[in-house]
Protein backbone atom coordinates (compact mmCIF):
# COMPACT_ATOMS: atom_id res chain seq x y z
CA UNK A 1 0.00 0.00 0.00
CA UNK A 2 0.85 3.21 -1.16
CA UNK A 3 0.30 6.89 -0.01
CA UNK A 4 2.34 9.86 -1.71
CA UNK A 5 1.89 13.69 -0.03
CA UNK A 6 3.58 16.42 -1.57
CA UNK A 7 6.81 17.81 -0.68
CA UNK A 8 7.55 20.99 -2.46
CA UNK A 9 10.41 22.37 -0.82
CA UNK A 10 13.64 20.71 -1.86
CA UNK A 11 15.27 19.89 1.61
CA UNK A 12 11.63 17.90 1.73
CA UNK A 13 11.97 15.80 -1.41
CA UNK A 14 15.39 14.59 -0.35
CA UNK A 15 14.29 13.90 3.04
CA UNK A 16 11.84 11.51 1.11
CA UNK A 17 14.17 10.42 -1.56
CA UNK A 18 16.54 9.09 1.45
CA UNK A 19 13.81 7.72 3.63
CA UNK A 20 12.81 5.62 0.44
CA UNK A 21 16.48 4.85 -0.20
CA UNK A 22 16.76 3.44 3.37
CA UNK A 23 13.35 1.27 3.14
CA UNK A 24 14.09 -0.01 -0.26
CA UNK A 25 17.61 -1.00 0.90
CA UNK A 26 19.59 0.89 -1.43
CA UNK A 27 21.17 2.04 1.66
CA UNK A 28 21.41 -0.36 4.47
CA UNK A 29 21.56 -0.05 8.80
CA UNK A 30 25.35 0.55 9.25
CA UNK A 31 26.14 2.01 6.07
CA UNK A 32 27.86 5.14 5.32
CA UNK A 33 26.01 7.77 3.13
CA UNK A 34 28.35 9.10 0.33
CA UNK A 35 30.43 12.23 0.95
CA UNK A 36 28.12 15.16 1.38
CA UNK A 37 29.48 16.75 -1.84
CA UNK A 38 28.77 13.64 -3.89
CA UNK A 39 24.83 13.00 -2.51
CA UNK A 40 24.00 16.95 -3.16
CA UNK A 41 25.33 16.43 -6.70
CA UNK A 42 23.35 12.81 -7.39
CA UNK A 43 20.25 14.17 -5.72
CA UNK A 44 20.42 17.74 -7.16
CA UNK A 45 21.00 19.46 -4.10
CA UNK A 46 22.60 22.29 -3.42
CA UNK A 47 24.96 21.27 0.17
CA UNK A 48 22.81 23.59 2.63
CA UNK A 49 19.83 22.25 1.47
CA UNK A 50 21.35 18.69 1.97
CA UNK A 51 22.53 19.53 5.30
CA UNK A 52 19.01 20.40 6.31
CA UNK A 53 17.74 17.17 5.14
CA UNK A 54 19.77 14.85 6.95
CA UNK A 55 19.75 17.16 10.20
CA UNK A 56 15.55 16.04 10.07
CA UNK A 57 16.88 12.31 9.42
CA UNK A 58 19.02 12.76 12.49
CA UNK A 59 16.62 13.81 14.54
CA UNK A 60 14.12 11.08 13.38
CA UNK A 61 16.87 8.40 14.07
CA UNK A 62 17.22 7.19 10.25
CA UNK A 63 20.98 8.29 10.78
CA UNK A 64 23.51 9.46 12.86
CA UNK A 65 25.85 12.56 11.81
CA UNK A 66 28.97 12.62 12.92
CA UNK A 67 31.40 15.70 12.93
CA UNK A 68 34.28 14.85 10.97
CA UNK A 69 32.88 11.65 10.23
CA UNK A 70 30.94 9.46 7.73
CA UNK A 71 27.20 9.55 8.48
CA UNK A 72 26.00 6.19 9.12
CA UNK A 73 22.21 4.75 8.46
CA UNK A 74 20.82 3.86 11.48
CA UNK A 75 18.60 0.60 12.04
CA UNK A 76 15.52 2.77 12.04
CA UNK A 77 13.57 -0.27 13.46
CA UNK A 78 15.33 0.06 16.93
CA UNK A 79 16.37 3.90 16.53
CA UNK A 80 13.74 5.82 14.67
CA UNK A 81 11.11 7.79 16.90
CA UNK A 82 7.36 8.08 16.22
CA UNK A 83 8.27 10.52 13.29
CA UNK A 84 9.37 7.07 11.65
CA UNK A 85 5.73 5.97 11.20
CA UNK A 86 4.38 8.86 9.43
CA UNK A 87 7.43 9.06 6.67
CA UNK A 88 7.12 6.03 5.66
CA UNK A 89 3.92 5.95 5.15
CA UNK A 90 4.25 9.29 3.44
CA UNK A 91 7.24 8.45 1.47
CA UNK A 92 5.63 6.21 -1.13
CA UNK A 93 7.46 3.08 -0.03
CA UNK A 94 5.33 -0.61 -0.15
CA UNK A 95 4.52 -1.55 3.05
CA UNK A 96 5.47 -5.04 4.57
CA UNK A 97 1.86 -6.82 5.57
CA UNK A 98 3.22 -7.88 8.46
CA UNK A 99 4.41 -4.22 9.53
CA UNK A 100 0.75 -3.61 9.27
CA UNK A 101 -0.17 -6.60 11.22
CA UNK A 102 2.66 -5.38 14.11
CA UNK A 103 1.27 -2.15 13.90
CA UNK A 104 -2.40 -3.32 15.14
CA UNK A 105 -0.99 -5.82 17.75
CA UNK A 106 0.33 -2.39 19.23
CA UNK A 107 -3.13 -0.62 18.95
CA UNK A 108 -4.14 -4.10 20.43
CA UNK A 109 -1.90 -3.33 23.38
CA UNK A 110 -3.01 -0.13 23.67
CA UNK A 111 -6.52 0.13 23.24
CA UNK A 112 -7.65 -1.71 26.46
CA UNK A 113 -5.65 0.06 28.47
CA UNK A 114 -6.99 3.49 27.08
CA UNK A 115 -10.18 2.17 26.75
CA UNK A 116 -11.04 1.00 30.24
CA UNK A 117 -9.09 4.53 31.99
CA UNK A 118 -11.36 6.63 29.59
CA UNK A 119 -14.68 4.44 31.26
CA UNK A 120 -13.57 4.75 34.50
CA UNK A 121 -12.34 8.42 34.69
CA UNK A 122 -14.93 10.01 31.56
CA UNK A 123 -17.85 7.81 31.33
CA UNK A 124 -20.10 10.47 29.96
CA UNK A 125 -17.63 10.87 27.34
CA UNK A 126 -17.44 7.61 25.93
CA UNK A 127 -21.22 7.53 25.86
CA UNK A 128 -21.20 10.69 23.96
CA UNK A 129 -18.42 9.35 21.97
CA UNK A 130 -20.28 5.73 20.84
CA UNK A 131 -23.92 7.21 20.86
CA UNK A 132 -22.33 9.75 17.77
CA UNK A 133 -22.52 6.30 15.59
CA UNK A 134 -25.87 6.84 15.28
CA UNK A 135 -25.37 9.48 12.54
CA UNK A 136 -23.10 6.82 10.14
CA UNK A 137 -23.96 6.67 6.83
CA UNK A 138 -22.96 2.93 6.10
CA UNK A 139 -19.96 3.79 3.26
CA UNK A 140 -16.13 3.10 4.55
CA UNK A 141 -15.01 6.31 4.88
CA UNK A 142 -17.57 7.46 6.90
CA UNK A 143 -16.47 4.65 9.31
CA UNK A 144 -12.80 4.55 9.06
CA UNK A 145 -13.26 8.83 9.90
CA UNK A 146 -15.81 8.12 12.78
CA UNK A 147 -13.40 4.75 14.06
CA UNK A 148 -10.46 6.93 13.94
CA UNK A 149 -11.79 9.78 15.85
CA UNK A 150 -13.50 7.89 18.60
CA UNK A 151 -10.20 5.93 19.28
CA UNK A 152 -8.37 9.26 19.49
CA UNK A 153 -11.63 10.73 21.98
CA UNK A 154 -10.99 7.24 23.80
CA UNK A 155 -7.29 7.99 24.20
CA UNK A 156 -7.47 11.29 25.17
CA UNK A 157 -10.56 10.84 27.82
CA UNK A 158 -8.17 8.38 29.18
CA UNK A 159 -6.26 11.36 30.45
CA UNK A 160 -3.18 9.84 29.77
CA UNK A 161 -1.19 12.59 28.01
CA UNK A 162 0.95 10.07 26.12
CA UNK A 163 -1.97 7.62 24.58
CA UNK A 164 -2.88 10.01 22.02
CA UNK A 165 0.58 11.60 20.97
CA UNK A 166 1.44 7.60 19.94
CA UNK A 167 -1.85 7.15 18.11
CA UNK A 168 -1.14 10.61 15.87
CA UNK A 169 2.01 9.22 15.18
CA UNK A 170 0.27 6.51 13.07
CA UNK A 171 -2.37 8.85 11.77
CA UNK A 172 -1.73 8.50 8.01
CA UNK A 173 -1.72 4.78 8.57
CA UNK A 174 -4.47 4.34 10.30
CA UNK A 175 -6.97 6.37 8.15
CA UNK A 176 -5.22 4.34 5.01
CA UNK A 177 -5.67 1.12 6.26
CA UNK A 178 -9.34 2.17 7.34
CA UNK A 179 -10.04 2.96 3.78
CA UNK A 180 -9.65 -0.32 2.78
CA UNK A 181 -10.95 -2.33 5.78
CA UNK A 182 -14.12 -0.96 6.44
CA UNK A 183 -15.25 -1.63 2.51
CA UNK A 184 -16.15 -4.91 4.47
CA UNK A 185 -20.10 -5.15 5.68
CA UNK A 186 -18.68 -7.69 8.33
CA UNK A 187 -16.43 -5.31 9.52
CA UNK A 188 -18.43 -2.42 9.70
CA UNK A 189 -21.12 -4.30 11.45
CA UNK A 190 -18.44 -5.27 14.06
CA UNK A 191 -17.60 -2.47 14.73
CA UNK A 192 -20.62 -0.81 15.31
CA UNK A 193 -21.55 -3.66 17.47
CA UNK A 194 -17.90 -2.72 19.57
CA UNK A 195 -19.23 1.25 20.11
CA UNK A 196 -22.77 -0.12 20.78
CA UNK A 197 -21.63 -2.42 23.55
CA UNK A 198 -19.06 0.21 24.77
CA UNK A 199 -21.79 2.60 25.29
CA UNK A 200 -23.40 0.26 27.69
CA UNK A 201 -20.15 -0.83 29.55
CA UNK A 202 -19.68 3.25 29.66
CA UNK A 203 -22.96 3.88 31.33
CA UNK A 204 -22.60 1.44 34.18
CA UNK A 205 -19.11 2.41 34.48
CA UNK A 206 -17.59 -1.13 34.19
CA UNK A 207 -14.20 -0.57 32.77
CA UNK A 208 -12.84 -3.97 32.91
CA UNK A 209 -15.50 -5.13 30.70
CA UNK A 210 -14.60 -2.15 28.39
CA UNK A 211 -11.14 -3.40 28.51
CA UNK A 212 -11.77 -6.96 27.75
CA UNK A 213 -14.28 -5.43 24.70
CA UNK A 214 -11.73 -3.74 23.33
CA UNK A 215 -9.24 -6.49 23.50
CA UNK A 216 -11.39 -8.97 21.54
CA UNK A 217 -12.78 -6.90 19.01
CA UNK A 218 -9.36 -5.98 18.38
CA UNK A 219 -8.21 -9.32 18.24
CA UNK A 220 -10.76 -9.74 15.62
CA UNK A 221 -9.82 -6.80 13.88
CA UNK A 222 -6.49 -8.14 13.06
CA UNK A 223 -8.23 -11.53 11.78
CA UNK A 224 -10.35 -9.41 9.44
CA UNK A 225 -6.78 -7.65 8.21
CA UNK A 226 -5.00 -11.19 7.82
CA UNK A 227 -8.30 -11.95 5.69
CA UNK A 228 -8.39 -9.25 3.61
CA UNK A 229 -4.59 -9.69 2.66
CA UNK A 230 -4.91 -13.89 2.18
CA UNK A 231 -7.78 -13.01 -0.10
CA UNK A 232 -6.56 -10.46 -2.55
Amino acid sequence: MTMTRPANKPAAVAEQTLIRNFLDGTYRPGDHLPAERRLAVALGLTRPTLREALQRLDRDGWITIRQGKPTVVNDFWRHGGLNVLNAMVNSGADLNPDFVTQLLEVRRTLAPAYVADAVRLNGEGVVQACAARAELSDDAEAYCDYDWHTHHRLAVLSNNIVYPLILNGFKSLYLQLGAAYFTLDQTRGASAAFYGELEHLARNGDSQAAADLAENVMAASIQYWKHMIETQ
